[in-house]
């Protein structure tokens, strides 16, 4: 993306304009992917933040090189989430608050009793998956990234990657009682 291109240059020059673009453009990718990856609202938040701030102090390190800019704010914000969840002795929040906020609500209380569940049992099905399919379905439905962004993030082919995505729907609608 040609814009995305000059961004970049000149927020490496530190050009506040050019930063606060990059960051309207690519927060609620980021947020998202997050928020799946810890199930906590607020503590997601706080590690965009983080991600954008690291991003800011390491942008001259950022190439061109056929990789998109995106791939490398994922790849910031994946080594959050692993740093977060060392922390926490690797164990998982299990909370959905910010999942069920990232769904706009409806004016129907029962409706949204109904989303609530659905979340729920969504996000339970996701921890049966392998880590693999995780952040695939992460990245592809949360993060909003085509396939050939997910594998170069992944470091596998994009066949694998449609192959771990496809193995991981068909796990998720097996858990949740879903047809086809």
């Amino acid at each position: 993306m040609r814009d995305e291109q000059e961004f970049v240059r000149q927020a490496k020059k530190l050009d506040v304009e050019a930063i606060g673009q990059l960051y309207e453009s690519y927060f609620d990718k980021i947020y998202r992917y997050i928020v799946l990856k810890i199930g906590n609202r607020m503590e997601a938040e706080d590690l965009t933040q983080q991600v954008f701030l690291n991003a800011i102090r390491s942008i001259d390190s950022f190439r061109w090189r056929g990789i998109p800019f995106s791939s490398w704010l994922f790849r910031i914000a994946h080594n959050q989430v692993v740093d977060c969840l060392r922390k926490k002795d690797k164990r998982r929040t299990t909370t959905l608050e910010g999942a069920a906020n990232l769904i706009v609500s409806s004016e129907d209380p029962m409706e949204n009793v109904e989303l609530q569940f659905s979340i729920n049992e969504l996000y339970s099905a996701m921890k049966r998956l392998t880590e693999a399919q995780q952040e695939v379905i992460s990245l592809r439905f949360s993060g909003d990234l085509p396939v050939a962004e997910v594998a170069r993030l992944m470091g596998r082919s994009e066949g694998a990657v449609k192959a771990l995505q496809h193995s991981a729907i068909i796990s998720l609608r097996k858990t949740m009682g879903i047809k086809e």
